[in-house]
């Protein structure tokens, strides 16, 4: 069977998005983004399935960093509801618990229902490891914030579902592989992802992206980032519709290169289906 690389224990979400988006693989747990992205680079995985940003948290800064260091492509993307539930020992009680473990990023989604049941957090490394955790002590007074899946691996009954502040809660990954895809622009919206760094003269960003709006090209996102801990040295990430082969794409590509100093071009890949209900 393929295989699939992510970051976290078994039950993380990035797990869960690996069995939702390609059920057909076999998943290999990473203990950090770099060993992920190695274990495609070496052809101990296939794939990667990695997550580059979240709907309430915003962008995963280490990946942003890692994706124009590395020969790997992105080949498709994958938008995660996350659905934090209350995870404790089996016959545990939601009105004796009084301390949750879990990501900080989980705590503070889920602020508001910790703040109406006066929990006490506890910040843990990740969402899996800290049910995994929970499962270890068998307190019933300690729960974890984690997936239904960790609840799954590690025995632990869910109390309460759905417990995130904001329902909109949603993670992008996107799946990495050695080789790039190549999809039809006629079958459907294709994204481009790219990275560059514009030359340092006046309104070098401005000209540089005049070429996108007089080509009528979608720019979806645009984010910026400091290199090397300058303060005067900065790359920018950004997401199009269209692909690079198309006249409009092609002729805005072509200003761009002539007022930066860098474009490299990330994956050109099929458009995920959840953008075009709206999300």
């Amino acid at each position: 069977m393929p295989t699939v690389a992510f970051q976290g224990q078994p039950g993380a979400y990035s797990h869960l998005a690996c069995r939702e988006s390609l059920p057909d693989h076999t998943t290999v747990a990473c203990e950090s983004f770099e060993d992920a992205f190695e274990s495609v680079v070496q052809g101990r995985a296939d794939v990667a399935m990695i997550p580059i940003e979240n709907s309430v948290a915003g962008r995963v800064a280490d990946v942003h960093h890692l994706l124009p260091e590395t020969d790997l492509n992105i080949v498709a993307e994958h938008f995660q509801a996350v659905r934090h539930c209350l995870l404790a020992p089996r016959g545990a009680r939601l009105d004796g618990v009084r301390t949750v473990h879990s990501h900080v990023q989980a705590l503070g989604q889920c602020r508001r229902y910790l703040r109406e049941h006066k929990l006490r957090p506890t910040v843990h490394a990740d969402t899996a490891g800290a049910a995994a955790e929970v499962a270890r002590l068998g307190d019933p007074t300690r729960a974890a914030i984690a997936s239904s899946l960790a609840a799954e691996f590690y025995g632990l009954d869910i109390l309460e579902q759905s417990i995130e502040d904001a329902h909109h809660n949603t993670t992008r990954f996107v799946v990495l592989a050695r080789e790039p895809a190549d999809p039809d622009p006629e079958s459907g919206l294709v994204m481009t992802s790219f990275v560059f760094q514009v030359r340092n003269v006046p309104a070098a960003l401005y000209k540089a992206l005049g070429g996108f709006a007089t080509n009528r090209v979608n720019m979806v996102k645009l984010e910026s980032y400091m290199l090397d801990g300058s303060f005067s040295a900065t790359q920018f990430y950004a997401d199009i519709e269209g692909h690079p082969a198309t006249p409009s794409v092609r002729l805005a590509f072509e200003e761009l290169g002539f007022f930066s100093r860098r474009v490299k071009v990330l994956g050109v890949y099929p458009a995920n289906p959840f953008r075009s209900r709206g999300g």
